[in-house]
């Protein structure tokens, strides 16, 4: 006699949004370390291009903290570290390998500088983005009053304040006592901070709203 077959579980629904948010993420995490070989000019500033990728993670953060909460908005940020280590480890691994006697010397050169960041370097990239991430979802999250309220505000407040903190350990943990890092510190700052004033409030609000757009579609 055949025994009853037991009925399969129901697979877990993935939101629109969380599905779309989380690959962008993910996308992020690894273009930033690319980026960051490029020293941009912002004015009288100059920033690491980094900083672009790097905005864009917590515009995304944010959104998902928004729209799906806090516990999973700090699970985004923990997966993120996978992408982030693979693309390290095969950073490494493409470094370490021989180039081709085809390659052009000049385009060898220019991408074993960009692939043999030192340890330090990612070292930092690692601490600043894992404690500046959570810590941006953390105040904007806290800062909640209601639902969606003062979504700007509070975007503009978190990534001020994470972008202090994300700067203050990558500098430190990459280049203290290489050379002196006051003025670095500086402009890092005052650009990140700038830039999360200007730019991250209107993106986050940009992004809730294409979220909840996709959850209904």
């Amino acid at each position: 006699m055949d025994q009853p077959t037991r009925a399969a579980a129901p697979a877990t629904a993935l939101s629109p949004s969380l599905f779309a948010f989380a690959i962008f993420y993910g996308g992020m995490v690894c273009i930033a370390g690319v980026l960051g070989n490029k020293q941009v000019s912002l004015g009288p500033l100059a920033v690491e291009a980094g900083i672009f990728a790097f905005l864009l993670l917590v515009v995304v953060s944010s959104a998902v903290a928004e729209l799906h909460g806090r516990a999973v908005a700090n699970r985004l940020v923990l997966i993120g570290f996978v992408p982030l280590l693979a693309s390290m480890l095969l950073s490494w691994l493409v470094f370490a390998l021989p180039a081709s006697p085809e390659m052009l010397p000049a385009n060898r050169d220019a991408i074993q500088i960009i692939l043999g960041a030192t340890g330090r370097i990612w070292a930092g990239g690692i601490l600043a983005y894992g404690i500046s991430q959570v810590l941006n979802v953390t105040i904007f999250d806290a800062l909640k009053r209601g639902e969606g309220k003062m979504v700007w505000l509070r975007a503009g407040i978190a990534s001020v304040l994470s972008q202090i903190v994300d700067t203050l350990i990558f500098v430190t943990v990459a280049f203290l006592g290489v050379f002196p890092i006051a003025n670095l510190l500086i402009g890092q700052m005052t650009a990140k901070v700038t830039l999360s004033i200007l730019l991250v409030p209107p993106l986050i609000m940009a992004a809730v709203a294409l979220g909840r757009r996709l959850d209904r579609a």
